[in-house]
C-alpha cells in the first residue's frame, strides 16, 4: 500500500478496517528485506518540531540530522515524544503536524533494483507514536491537553467509571494529535511505600483493586480511546527500594507471593485485552535466577508472561537506557538477548545503530533465525492494523482545537479528581470559608504552591505564598511569623520520608503556633505519617486539575470521598491508617 492510497482515508479517528488481518500481514512482511523487518523492532526518540529540518541531536544519536531521514533510512517501527525532544513544543497543533510529517516519511514507498532484480523494498508501514500519559505525576502531554489524576488518586476515588472515562479522555486527545500509543497503565501493586520509581504511579497496594482499575483503563484507552495500551512494568515493579532507572532492583517475592501480588493486575491487563505489556529492568530469582533482569529472561518473558499467563500481543521493554538494564551487557548485546528472550520492541536503546546492526549479525550468523525475527513482525503489524495506525495514521489539524481541552474533558476531569481527594485528619477545622480571610500557603513546589494560591485567591482569600523545597531553620522561622498573623495555613509536603524531612520540621512548627494548619501530602500519602496537623490531606499529585480539587475541598464546595488506596504505616512498623480509610464532613 502506498502512501497515496494511506492518506486517502488516514486520518485518526476512522475505524480500521479489520478484514483479512492474516493476509495484510504476511503479504508485508514478505516485501520487507531484513532491515525493515529490524527497523519494526525498534521505538526510538527523534529530536524537533519539524521532521525536514536538521537538529544536531539527531546527528548525534542516529548520524542523520532530519527526524523525517531518520525514519527512511533505518526503518523504524515507532517513536516516542518527550517535552526533551522537543515534541511538544508547538502545543497541541504542532504535535499533529510533526506526527503527520514523521508518519508521511515512514509511509514513502520505494524498490531499489540492482541487475534487473529487486533487491531492496520499502513497503511504507505507518509508525507507532508513542507517549507517557500516565497523567498524574507521569504526564508528558500537558495543558491545554485535559490533565486527569494520576494511578493512586483514581485508586482512591474507588469508581471504575471514571477510571475508564479519564483513559477515553485521554486516548481520544493523544488520537487527535496523532499519538497512537500509550505506555500506561501502570500494573505495578505498590506494596513498598519506599518505592522511589512507582509509588502513586500504582493504584494501589491492594492487588485486586490494581487489577480492577488496569483492566478498566485498557478497556478506556484501547476501546474508547483508540490507542494501544501498554500495561507495566511486567513482572511487577511495585516492590523494590531502588530506581531502575539507576540501579538494578532485586524482588525477593517467592513464587506463590508473585502470583497474589503482582500478577493480578497483569492477568486483568491481559483478559481486557491490553494491545502491549512493557518489561521492566529488575531481578526476580523466584522466576528466574540467572542473575539476569527481566527484560532479558526467557523464563520470565516467554515462560511466564506467554506461555503460563497466554499474551500473544506485543513486548516492548522499558526504556534500555536505564541502568538496571545495562549492568551486566553491552548495549548490542542487550538488544539481541532481548529478542531471544521475548521481546518484540527495543525502547529506546541508547545506541540504535549498534542495536541493528547486532542484530542483523545475529541474523546472518545463525543466532537469530529470520522466522524469528517475522513473528515479532507480524505480531507488531498485527497491532497496527487493529488499533487502526494503517488505515488511520494521520491527525486532523482542522480538528485538534475542538478535541484536545475540550471544555466538557476539563469539566469532567475537575469532577473526577473532586472524587480523589482524601481526607484524613479533621479536627473540625474544615471545612472553612477562606473568604475575607488570611491564609498563609507554604511548603513544597514553585508552581504547587502557586496553583493553590491562585485557587484560595479565587475564593476570597488574601494569601501570603513562601515556598521551600527544603527549608532551612531561618526559613521555617519566616513561615512561623507568617503563620501567627494569618487566619489558616496550608502546608504542601512532598515525599518527607524518604527525601523532604525538614518539610515534616516545618509542618511542626506551624502546628507550634496554634494556628489551624492543613498539612497536605501533594504526592505519596505516607507523609502524613510523620506530622500531625488540623487537618490532613492525601491529594496524590500536584499537578493544577489536583490543587483545584484541594481548594473546593478546604472550602467546602466539595465534601471529599476518597479512600486510601493503601495502608499508611507509623514510623514503627505498624498501621497508622489503613486501606480504605478516609474521612468525609
Amino acid at each position: 500500500m502506498g502512501a497515496g492510497a494511506l492518506a486517502a482515508s488516514a486520518v485518526a479517528g476512522v475505524v480500521p478496517a479489520r478484514a483479512n488481518v492474516t493476509g495484510f500481514v504476511r503479504s508485508t512482511v514478505a516485501r520487507m528485506i531484513l532491515e525493515e523487518k529490524v527497523g519494526q523492532l525498534q521505538v526510538q526518540p527523534v529530536y524537533g518540531t519539524d521532521p525536514n529540518a536538521d537538529d544536531a541531536r539527531n546527528a548525534e544519536r542516529f548520524g542523520i540530522a532530519k527526524a523525517a531521514d531518520v525514519i527512511r533510512e533505518l526503518h523504524l517501527g515507532g517513536v516516542i515524544y518527550f517535552a526533551w525532544t522537543n515534541s511538544y513544543a508547538n502545543g497541541p497543533e504542532g504535535v499533529c503536524e510533526l506526527t503527520n510529517g514523521l508518519q508521511r516519511a515512514a509511509m514513502e514507498t520505494r524498490t531499489t533494483r540492482g541487475k534487473g532484480k529487486p533487491v531492496g523494498t520499502k513497503t511504507g508501514v505507518p509508525l507507532i507514536i508513542a507517549t507517557d500519559q500516565e497523567q498524574g505525576i507521569v504526564t508528558r502531554f500537558g495543558p491545554p491537553a485535559t490533565q486527569f489524576p494520576g494511578s493512586m488518586a483514581l485508586g482512591a476515588g474507588r469508581s471504575v467509571d471514571d477510571a475508564r472515562t479519564a483513559a477515553a479522555i485521554t486516548g481520544e486527545e493523544l488520537r487527535a494529535v496523532g499519538i497512537n500509543t500509550n505506555f500506561a497503565p501502570v500494573a505495578d501493586v505498590n506494596v513498598n511505600p519506599d518505592n522511589p520509581v512507582i509509588g502513586v504511579r500504582s493504584f494501589s497496594s491492594d492487588p485486586h483493586l490494581a487489577a480492577e482499575m488496569v483492566a478498566t483503563q485498557v478497556r478506556g484507552y484501547q476501546e474508547d480511546g483508540n490507542v494501544s495500551a501498554s500495561a507495566k512494568h511486567f513482572p511487577g515493579h511495585g516492590d523494590t527500594a531502588v530506581d531502575s532507572h539507576y540501579g538494578l532492583p532485586l524482588i525477593t517475592h517467592s513464587r506463590d507471593e508473585w502470583e497474589q501480588l503482582d500478577a493480578p493486575p497483569f492477568k486483568a491487563a491481559i483478559d481486557a485485552g491490553v494491545d502491549m505489556i512493557m518489561t521492566a529492568h529488575l531481578l526476580m530469582p523466584a522466576l528466574d535466577d540467572s542473575g539476569d533482569p527481566a527484560s532479558l529472561s526467557k523464563p520470565i518473558l516467554t515462560g511466564v508472561l506467554r506461555e503460563e499467563l497466554g499474551f500473544d500481543g506485543v513486548i516492548i521493554t522499558d526504556a534500555l537506557d536505564m541502568a538496571g538494564v545495562r549492568e551486566k551487557y553491552g548495549d548490542e548485546e542487550v538488544a539481541v538477548r532481548a529478542l531471544e528472550a521475548g521481546v518484540d520492541i527495543l525502547l529506546m536503546s541508547p545506541a540504535p545503530l549498534l542495536a541493528r546492526d547486532a542484530i542483523l549479525e545475529a541474523v546472518r550468523s545463525g543466532r537469530l533465525s529470520e522466522k524469528f525475527i517475522d513473528e515479532k513482525v507480524e505480531r507488531i503489524l498485527r497491532m497496527k492494523h487493529r488499533r487502526g495506525i494503517i488505515s488511520a495514521p494521520l491527525c486532523d489539524q482542522a480538528a485538534v482545537d475542538d478535541i484536545v481541552g475540550a471544555p466538557e474533558h476539563l469539566a469532567i476531569a475537575d469532577a473526577i479528581t473532586d472524587r480523589t481527594v482524601t481526607l484524613i485528619n479533621n479536627d473540625g477545622t474544615l471545612p472553612m470559608s477562606v473568604d475575607g480571610k488570611s491564609v498563609l500557603v507554604t511548603g513544597w513546589g514553585v508552581s504547587t504552591t502557586a496553583n493553590v494560591k491562585a485557587a484560595l485567591d479565587a475564593a476570597g482569600a488574601t494569601t501570603t505564598r513562601l515556598n521551600y523545597t527544603s527549608p532551612t531553620a531561618a526559613q521555617i522561622a519566616t513561615a512561623v511569623a507568617a503563620a501567627e498573623t494569618s487566619d489558616l495555613v496550608v502546608v504542601l509536603t512532598h515525599q518527607v520520608s524518604s527525601r523532604q524531612a525538614t518539610l515534616a520540621r516545618l509542618v511542626h512548627a506551624l502546628v507550634a503556633t496554634g494556628k489551624p494548619v492543613v498539612a497536605v501530602a501533594v504526592r505519596n500519602p505516607y507523609d502524613v505519617a510523620y506530622y500531625e496537623a488540623s487537618a490532613e490531606i492525601a491529594t496524590y499529585s500536584y499537578s493544577p486539575v489536583t490543587t483545584g480539587a484541594l481548594v473546593r475541598v478546604i472550602t467546602g464546595e466539595v465534601n471529599p470521598t476518597g479512600k486510601l488506596p493503601v495502608d499508611i504505616p507509623d514510623p514503627d512498623g505498624g498501621v497508622l491508617h489503613p486501606f480504605g480509610y478516609g474521612l468525609s464532613y
